[in-house]
């Protein structure tokens, strides 16, 4: 983002690793949901075993809110299914991934996903995250009218000198 955050939000992030039905996949990694602050614990701590799915805390990051999304952010909270975006990216040793992102921003979430191999999910939105956003909009929002731009009229006249001109050049 090109102005500065004007709210950063601490967060801690629970991946999921489960066993692949696939011969060309191992495991299969997913975000699965997004703790507000930051647990003391360090990246990559195992949190629990379910047979062939293992759960980790992969790490913290900080959601970062502008005054100039807010926009973005309204559309997320009227969703219905307020959301955080969960970025992963692959490294090439282990973990297999690592955290890279976190954001509040459906445009930006969705932006992530056009830089390739990383692994983009959405997870619930924790309900204290849910109000400071709502806090922040409500402080932030300015409601922009749309306007819809629109076309010259051609004026005959003219093109059609245009047209004259462009013959005489020939």
């Amino acid at each position: 983002m090109s102005s500065t955050a004007l709210v950063r939000i601490p967060v801690g992030v629970v991946v999921e690793r489960r066993k692949a039905v696939s011969q060309w996949l191992d495991y299969l990694w997913r975000p699965v949901s997004v703790l507000a602050g930051e647990p003391a614990a360090a990246p990559w701590t195992p949190l629990g075993n379910d047979g062939d799915v293992h759960t980790f805390y992969a790490g913290s990051a900080v959601v970062e809110l502008y005054r100039t999304e807010t926009a973005n952010y309204l559309g997320n909270l009227q969703s219905g299914t307020p959301s955080l975006w969960v970025v992963l990216r692959p490294t090439d040793g282990e973990p297999a991934y690592e955290l890279f992102a976190v954001t509040a921003d459906p445009a930006e979430g969705e932006a992530f996903t056009e830089a390739g191999n990383d692994l983009v999910d959405t997870v619930p939105m924790p309900g204290t995250i849910v109000e400071v956003l709502e806090a922040f909009v409500a402080e932030h929002h300015v409601e922009r009218p749309f306007y819809k731009r629109q076309r010259d009229r051609a004026e005959p006249e003219t093109l059609a000198r245009r047209s004259r001109a462009k013959e005489n050049d020939e």
